[in-house]
């Protein structure tokens, strides 16, 4: 049986999502440019997103992404103790069983999933 939403729930969806992308590019320091690449938008509109003047629709694939980039951004802070420092320096040094280094592995849509299966499979052994 389908779940119906109230009208204004998808909006509220694509809000609460950007919003959450918008703290997870400041926590990492992401580019417009890199955060543009992990979710598939231009630079341009990246920098609308950070601004507020842009927001993810729900049927959109920059949604599905940015919930992949959520689903990433807590385990490895889970993982990490909440140290932002320490997420970054692992998100930046080169990880021989990813064979890259995360921040552009991210940057496609395997390289998301594959990164945030990596880290979910790494926080569920602790």
């Amino acid at each position: 049986m389908a779940t119906v939403h109230p009208v204004g729930a998808a909006a509220d969806q694509g809000r609460v999502l950007s919003e959450a992308i918008v703290r997870i590019a400041g926590c990492w320091k992401l580019t417009n440019e890199q955060l543009g690449a992990i979710l598939g938008l231009s630079p341009a509109t990246a920098s609308r997103l950070r601004s507020g003047s842009f927001q993810l629709e729900r049927s959109s694939k920059p949604f599905e992404l940015g919930q992949y980039l959520v689903r990433l951004f807590r385990s490895l802070d889970a993982l990490m103790g909440s140290d932002d420092g320490a997420s970054i320096s692992w998100l930046r040094t080169a990880n021989l069983d990813l064979d890259g280094r995360p921040i552009e592995l991210i940057r496609t849509v395997r390289g998301l999933s594959d990164v945030a299966d990596y880290v979910d499979d790494h926080r569920a052994q602790i």
